[in-house]
Order: C-alpha cells, then sequence, then structure tokens
C-alpha cells in the first residue's frame, strides 16, 4: 500500500515532535515542510532528510501531492491554516487550540462536515497507557460512581521575568495562554477518561510577571532568555497562574490549577479521580505508574505493561513490562490512532475531533469570563 504523503506546517518544537513521531509509525511518509521563510524551510528539510521545502503554508496546503497537513504553527495561525486545509479536502491534524476563539472553531466544524477528509486536534495526553487505563477501568464499574476530580498542569520555562517566548504575545498566542495552552490539555484529558463534559466554571487568574524583559531576537518556547543581556520591556496580561473550579455532568466537582511559574515542575501534568470504591492517580512525569487507592485494603501501583492492561490500554503498550515509555509515545499513539482512520473510515478511533476542540476553546472563553466578572460561568453548548 502507497504511504499516506504528509506535509507540516511549522519547524519549532510542536513540528520537530510530530515529524519524529510520524516517523515512527508505517503507512505514513513526511514528504514536505513549510517555515515562516523558503530558508528556514529549506535548512529544516536539509538537516530531517524531509524532500521538500516551500516557500509558504499556502504552497504547502497547495501541492495535490500532499494527502494530509500537521498544523504546528503559532496559534493566531491555527484558524487560516486549517480552514485552507479543510476547503483543500485534505486530512488535517492540527496543534491545540483549534482556534483563538469560537468564532473561528465554529467555521471549522461547518468546513469539516462537508469534507470526507478526516481532521483532529492534537490533545495527545489522552494516548498514553495509563490515562486509558483509568478510562477502561471506569467503563468497567468497578470503581463505582465518581466523585471529585483533582489535577493541575505546573511548568517552570516561565519562571524568571527574563523568561520570554512567542506565547507571551497575545497577537501571536491569543487572549490566554497557561489556561489556553496547557490547562486545555488537563480539561480535554479528564473529559475524555471520564465522558462527562466540564459545564461550568469558576476562575482565579494571576499574571506573575506583569513586565517581562524578552531578549531582542527570537526565542523558541521552552527556550527561555538564554542568558542574554540585550533585552526590552514587554508589557504581559496572559496568566501565568490559574486555579479553576469546575463542575461536570452528573453532579461531578473538581478543581485544577496551571502553573508556568512553579519552580521545579517541568511538565507534570497530575489528574486523581475518587470514586466510590477506589481512587486513581496518574502523573505526567511518572507517566508509566497509574496509582490505584483504596480504604479497606492496600493500595496498588500498576505498572505499564501490556499483560496487566485492560484490552484497549494494552494497545497503546508497545513493549514488554519494565520498557519505560512517555511522552514521544503518547504522540506516537495518537497518530497510529489518526491514520488508522485515514485507511479505514469506519474505524472507531480515540483522537480528539474538530468538535472536542471547539469546545475546549469555548472552554477557555468561559474560564477568561469568569475571572473577569469573578462568579460562575456557564459553558455554552
Amino acid at each position: 500500500m502507497e504511504a499516506i504523503k504528509v506535509g507540516i506546517a511549522g519547524t519549532g518544537f510542536s513540528a520537530m515532535a510530530h515529524l519524529e513521531a510520524l516517523r515512527r509509525i508505517p503507512g505514513v511518509k513526511v514528504c514536505g515542510i513549510a517555515a515562516s521563510s523558503l530558508e528556514k524551510g529549506e535548512k529544516v528539510a536539509k538537516e530531517m532528510n524531509i524532500p521538500k521545502a516551500y516557500a509558504s503554508w499556502e504552497e504547502l496546503v497547495q501541492d495535490p501531492e500532499i494527502q494530509a497537513i500537521h498544523n504546528c504553527t503559532p496559534n493566531v495561525l491555527h484558524y487560516k491554516i486549517n480552514r485552507a486545509v479543510l476547503e483543500a479536502g485534505k486530512h488535517l491534524l492540527s496543534e491545540k487550540p483549534l482556534a483563538v476563539d469560537s468564532g473561528q472553531s465554529a467555521e471549522l466544524i461547518r468546513l469539516a462536515a462537508e469534507s470526507e477528509a478526516v481532521s483532529g486536534v492534537c490533545f495527545n495526553y489522552r494516548h498514553y497507557p495509563m490515562v486509558s487505563q483509568m478510562k477502561e477501568m471506569l467503563q468497567t464499574g468497578e470503581p463505582g460512581r465518581v466523585h471529585h476530580v483533582i489535577g493541575g498542569y505546573m511548568q517552570d520555562w516561565l519562571l524568571f521575568d527574563t523568561d520570554y517566548s512567542w506565547r507571551l504575545d497575545t497577537d501571536m498566542n491569543g487572549p490566554s495562554r497557561a489556561v489556553a495552552d496547557i490547562g486545555s490539555h488537563w480539561c480535554d484529558t479528564v473529559q475524555h477518561v471520564l465522558n462527562k463534559r466540564i459545564t461550568q466554571v469558576m476562575a482565579d487568574l494571576q499574571t506573575v510577571h506583569p513586565v517581562r524583559y524578552r531578549p531582542k531576537g527570537s526565542v523558541e518556547t521552552f527556550a527561555g532568555s538564554g542568558g542574554q543581556k540585550d533585552t526590552e520591556p514587554f508589557a504581559v496580561s496572559t496568566e501565568d497562574y490559574g486555579s479553576v473550579l469546575i463542575h461536570l455532568e452528573d453532579g461531578v466537582r473538581g478543581v485544577f490549577t496551571v502553573s508556568q511559574v512553579a519552580a521545579g515542575r517541568k511538565n507534570r501534568l497530575s489528574l486523581e479521580i475518587s470514586a466510590e470504591f477506589s481512587s486513581m492517580a496518574w502523573d505526567q512525569e511518572n507517566p508509566n505508574t497509574l496509582w490505584v487507592g483504596k480504604r479497606e485494603t492496600a493500595s496498588e501501583d500498576w505498572s505499564t505493561d501490556p499483560a496487566l492492561l485492560l484490552p484497549k490500554s494494552a494497545a497503546m503498550t508497545h513493549y514488554p513490562g519494565g520498557h519505560q515509555e512517555g511522552w514521544p509515545d503518547g504522540l506516537k499513539n495518537l497518530f497510529i490512532d489518526f491514520y488508522a482512520k485515514v485507511e479505514d473510515r469506519s474505524r472507531k478511533s480515540s483522537f480528539a475531533t474538530l468538535e472536542d476542540g471547539h469546545r475546549i476553546v469555548k472552554l477557555v472563553e468561559a474560564i477568561l469570563r469568569s475571572h473577569r466578572e469573578q462568579r460562575w460561568v456557564r459553558v455554552e453548548e
């Protein structure tokens, strides 16, 4: 069978992670890449052995040889590129957010409904084996009715006021940062695991560094300022930190905290679910362990071992027990799921749809509104 020809829009952190994961799965071939300039695209294409670089993302989308596009550009470009891909009838896997506002994301849903191509959003944490195991264990009914859920997503890459990235610029990233960039991952993960939507929110957000000092030059995501002395002040309006009370369907309550200024926390997405007869907890920085808490018997630490996990979760585990898997493998699982759907449209998949992405955009908008108005806000259907 001829490989599906894939193009990547973007050359930053996400784009390189997509490229690496795509090269680990059968049936696809990365044939082209588009950067912010042809010169940069040609440089990356040469380094990464990609056959073709394009002068623009428009040229990439218009190439009749390219069948699927991975959109890994800055947030402000997501809607424009996603729309063009959908209108071209090509398969689309977009980095989150799907768009920077719900008016844009609603339009993308309409276009996707008119297309025969497969489209999805890159919420990759739902594709970890132990996250899937939590979902499957709840589906068995053994833990009982869910009472509440807690957790968060903590990072430290913007801890200092000299740390800078394009994500701090609302013109590039949108009106929310910590909530939209990492809180969205937590919200998608908990909704996926529980199979319940977040319906109401009460948010408290904080900009720890309202003024930062950015280097006079480009900086990649997670790179910090690199100790550069040639800086200039930059006013910041998006949140470094946030805590959000949530109501989910069926009366489930919860709370989550996000921070990009938590010293020592590199990429800690944590999730703990408390139910009638047991609890479950998972931490992305320790991804191969699932804690199952009991009251009347000893608690358990489950490990990522396909011989021990439930069927769907075992299928996401590619090595025997004791062979550790992590962040790149979750992304690989997402792409396996996505391209299996491309090959067989009747197949039931678990990747986030554009509808899921649209609802996350509306959820972020509700959180921002809740913070502004200091009240509970319902997530619009």
